[in-house]
């Protein structure tokens, strides 16, 4: 038997990794999903024992020299060698951060969370803020470890947790051409559909096991494959498990069925991405998805690009007419693309629009970078919030509740991902322009519920290539460009501002 070299030791320990993290990750799934509260208690100790023991992999002592010596094997391919480049990555990131601080941090974002619940309804920023900066505090302190070990700058160390190899430099870029178009396009849609009589909203009630029929119907059309996978319930949709255990959820309500629906579409995008990793790599870190942005791009290219389409919804009309046993022009496709494409000015990023919903990334992007960096404080964070919304969305909150106290994130010590929304929103308008250029069976295709070509370009393009290279690289491969802003600009005038 012949000794493993340095680089197969590393394979071996974070294949070990890899399968205590899938072990999280359906842990996590059935605390949200399944369990019972009184489980609560004993879910915590399998938690925090696993988390350790994943830790404690990164963090062993002989890992640098291990790293150093794979790294000189002339035998390595591609992947090997783009294998070892993320195991260092989440080396860097593990050893970055001393336990005190993980802990102090930990303790208190529950603190500040605890207190968010009872503050917002209370439209209390005054009360909270003093545990918001203690949670700020820690967060710059955990940005300037990570800043040191990683060689970035505060806001770039953060952000690369979530998007490897990101930039703030790169996103203001792209940032800044989004804010030069969007508060005017926003308000030309608004004009727009002023000018035509509003669309006919579908009577309910429409039952919960209706609904789910209706999203396993379309998850199927979609390509998801129910022999790796589910549907399941939750407060707060979500997708979750592993490649070959892909759970996903929603939540229904019985006087809407369209919030479920575009939530079980925007998931399965994500569950069809997760199953499409490539199986030979499996619990490495090059098998996995390609960070933040581009996860987001897989699924709002589902639900956006694709499933808000005409060409879609003239499949999904019949469909959802018969099942909810609808009549009337209210059931007509037109209608229903008209419902699903409205713009408004809206207060609530959860709630807006695909024009809005980057204006409101962009404010949150801009404040917590601010923050970070120590050129805001947070008590000028009302009126900078304010100031924001007015410049970019055209309306100011009434309060704080609906202001810089409506989003859970800063308060339980989530910083430096905010920009991933926005550029996934970009990315994906950018793969689907190229996909249905490249293939032009791919919108007739979504007309009558087939996915498998818009699926095909996807596994080729995005999928089957995990992390082997960075987003940008992905990207070029794909569309022939890096990211930029025109796509995205061309997709909202074309469904927004033409008849």
């Amino acid at each position: 038997m012949h000794a493993m070299t340095p680089y197969q030791q590393l394979e071996t320990r974070f294949a070990r990794r890899g399968t205590l993290q899938e072990a999280l990750a359906v842990l996590g799934w059935d605390h949200s999903a399944m369990m019972p509260s009184g489980g609560a208690g004993a879910r915590a100790e399998q938690v925090s024992t696993l988390e350790v023991m994943a830790h404690e992999i990164l963090t062993a002592a002989e890992l640098p020299d291990l790293f150093v010596a794979a790294e000189g094997q002339n035998e390595l391919d591609p992947w090997q060698r783009a294998n070892l480049k993320e195991m260092r990555r989440d080396w860097l990131h593990a050893t970055a951060v001393p336990a005190r601080l993980v802990e102090a941090l930990t303790k208190a974002s529950l603190d500040c969370e605890m207190a968010w619940r009872q503050a917002r309804p209370a439209n209390d920023f005054a009360g909270i803020r003093p545990k918001l900066e203690t949670v700020l505090g820690l967060v710059r302190e955990t940005a300037a470890a990570k800043a040191a070990k990683l060689g970035k700058p505060l806001y770039d160390a953060l952000l690369d947790a979530y998007e490897p190899d990101g930039s703030a430099a790169e996103i203001d870029r792209q940032f800044a051409a989004l804010s030069a178009f969007l508060p005017g396009t926003i308000g030309a849609a608004i004009e727009r559909q002023q000018s035509h009589p509003a669309p006919v909203q579908p009577e309910g009630p429409f039952p919960i096991e209706r609904q789910k029929e209706v999203g396993l119907k379309f998850m199927a059309a979609l390509g998801f494959d129910f022999d790796h996978g589910r549907l399941d319930v939750s407060a707060h949709p979500f997708c979750g498990g592993t490649p070959d255990d892909v759970r996903i959820t929603t939540r229904y309500e019985e006087d809407d069925f369209a919030r479920a629906m575009m939530g079980v579409l925007h998931e399965t995008g994500h569950a069809l991405y997760e199953r499409g990793l490539p199986a030979d790599w499996r619990r490495q870190p090059v098998g996995r998805a390609r960070g933040m942005s581009l996860h987001e791009s897989q699924s709002l290219l589902m639900e956006m690009q694709a499933c808000r389409s005409r060409e879609f919804l003239e499949f999904a009309a019949p469909i959802l007419r018969d099942t909810f046993g609808g009549r009337g022009p209210a059931w007509d496709a037109d209608n229903l693309y008209r419902l699903n494409t409205r713009v408004e000015r809206s207060l609530i990023r959860v709630d807006a629009d695909e024009a809005t919903y980057p204006a409101h990334v962009i404010l949150r992007y801009r404040l917590e970078r601010a923050l970070i960096e120590d050129r805001l404080q947070l008590k000028d964070l009302p009126g900078a919030w304010n100031d924001g919304m007015r410049e970019l969305v055209g309306i100011v909150p009434p309060d704080d509740r609906d202001g810089c106290l409506q989003d859970i994130h800063w308060y339980v010590g989530l910083w430096g991902y905010f920009p991933t929304y926005t550029l996934g929103a970009m990315t994906a308008a950018q793969l689907f322009q190229a996909a249905t250029a490249a293939d032009p069976s791919i919108a007739p295709g979504l007309a009558k519920g087939d996915f498998a070509p818009l699926l095909g370009w996807l596994r080729r393009n995005i999928h089957n290539r995990a992390s082997s290279v960075s987003a940008s690289e992905l990207l070029t491969d794909a569309t022939g460009k890096p990211l930029d802003t025109a796509a995205f600009q061309r997709h909202l005038e074309n469904r927004y501002l033409k008849d």
